[in-house]
């Protein structure tokens, strides 16, 4: 029997390799709306956070989203994102 490969990807926060399913998926739609995806299902551009504010504090200050979206992002953005993961949280 075939095992089922287990897709990792990195932390913007920590920098850690953890499973998928244990990350936030942070999206940039086609339109360039920056959200929380918490179904994984958006589609867009996707990058992965811990499920703790320390580590989206952490990505947030270093600028990472801005650098993996390439684009600028508003505190009003950043400010609902935080929230939203503190309700999650």
């Amino acid at each position: 029997m075939k095992t089922k490969k287990i897709p990792m990807r990195m932390c913007l926060g920590c920098g850690e390799m953890k499973p998928k399913r244990e990350l936030i998926r942070v999206v940039k739609s086609k339109e360039g709306d920056i959200s929380l995806d918490l179904t994984g299902k958006k589609s867009g551009r996707g990058a992965y956070i811990c499920k703790s504010v320390e580590c989206f504090e952490k990505a947030r200050k270093a600028r990472k989203f801005e650098k993996s979206f390439s684009c600028m992002i508003s505190e009003d953005i950043y400010n609902s994102m935080e929230g939203e993961l503190r309700e999650n949280e």
